[in-house]
């Protein structure tokens, strides 16, 4: 437990990543820890798209940067992203989709992957260019994009912790 308690006090977002994509089995890793995340009734309503093709990432980056507004790569240069999508009729969809990036990005972490959570996921595949890249996988249904993880190796080491804040936890 003390391993588990180390990682989820030490892992940090990224924002520099060097260009090489991560080692497979990492990769896999990260995603099974994805699918075992905690469900509302244990309903898995996720979908995980991992897109390691730099053509396809440099699209999504595109398609994100616009809903953003700014011209620069959400992505901070992550070669490799893990999008997560939830079926909208599972009433905790956003809750779960969100517990399967938090696995991910903490999975990331204990291997030594760096990672960064993304937003605007929802907007990129309600529009119709992110809609035929779900047709183009055969994805069918009613999904939410819930988010990115942006993962590779990092650039430069990780910074400290910051000071967790004061007064927010209160006992009965």
């Amino acid at each position: 437990m003390a391993e588990t308690l180390y990682t989820l006090k030490n892992r940090r977002s990224c924002r520099a990543y060097k260009p090489e994509l991560i080692e497979e089995d990492q990769l896999q890793a990260i995603i099974e820890a994805g699918l075992y995340a905690a469900s509302g009734m244990n309903r898995q309503p996720w979908i995980i798209i991992a897109v390691t093709d730099r053509a396809m990432r440099d699209k999504i980056s595109k398609m994100n940067a616009a809903v953003w507004g700014k011209d620069t790569d959400p992505f901070y240069g992550a070669p490799e992203i893990l999008i997560v999508l939830a079926d909208k009729s599972a009433p905790t969809y956003l809750y779960d989709g969100s517990l399967v990036i938090g696995n991910m990005m903490n999975a990331a972490a204990d291997l030594g992957v760096a990672s960064c959570w993304i937003h605007r996921a929802k907007e990129e595949f309600e529009s119709e260019e992110g809609k035929e890249i779900l047709k183009e996988l055969g994805i069918e249904g009613d999904y939410e994009g819930i988010g990115h993880v942006a993962i590779g190796y990092p650039a430069a080491p990780m910074k400290e912790a910051s000071p967790r804040k004061e007064g927010c936890v209160f006992r009965i």
